[in-house]
């Protein structure tokens, strides 16, 4: 919970967010200018907008600026609750940003920023295993199932090369991974900070 709509729009970038509910009467940046900016950087968190305006023209506005729903002032908690649920039902397939890398598995494409990632078929699906899983270790074993769709146990060369490339990509540097860390004889990490 942030006091303040600045403090809101950091924690909301900070990523590992399932769900945003905005308040429009924020102090200092409203709950609408938090939405604009959220969706300008790229993230699609499903956003709720709790406002006390039962005007349409609000309702539009909020709407326009980025928010996927809104309740209004003052709302029964089952009401509250039964839209968080839809919203994260809807949120599965949404875009996954961590440090600025964002994934759109429907489209299948890939940017880093503003810049868009141009990746092989098995890059794409090897940097969409481990955004998915951002802070966690994935094995070497589960990426050969997920990416190449087979139970490998032997040697994963390809694997480690395809890493490689990746992080060519993203410009990060083995020896100082800002991305993409290698747990020695376990698998990858791919850093939220």
């Amino acid at each position: 919970m942030s006091p303040d709509g600045p403090q809101a729009l950091e924690r909301a970038l900070s990523g590992g967010i399932d769900l945003i509910v905005l308040d429009l009467g924020l102090p200092e940046m409203d709950g609408l200018e938090v939405a604009r900016r959220i969706r300008a950087e790229g993230h699609g968190t499903p956003v709720l907008i709790l406002t006390a305006r039962v005007d349409e023209v609000d309702t539009v506005v909020g709407l326009d600026a980025g928010a996927d729903d809104y309740v209004t002032k003052p709302f029964r908690l089952a009401e509250l609750l039964a839209r968080v649920r839809a919203l994260l039902r809807r949120g599965t397939s949404e875009t996954p940003v961590v440090q600025g890398v964002r994934i759109d598995a429907d489209s299948r494409r890939a940017w880093m920023g503003e810049k868009e990632l141009h990746l092989t078929t098995k890059e794409f699906d090897l940097l969409r295993v481990l955004v998915r899983d951002a802070g966690k270790v994935v094995t070497r074993e589960q990426i050969m199932r997920e990416v190449w769709d087979t139970n490998w146990w032997g040697s994963t060369k390809t694997l480690d090369m395809h890493i490689s490339w990746l992080r060519r990509k993203l410009g990060d540097d083995a020896a100082k991974p800002r991305y993409i860390t290698t747990v020695r004889g376990v698998g990858f990490r791919f850093e939220r900070e």
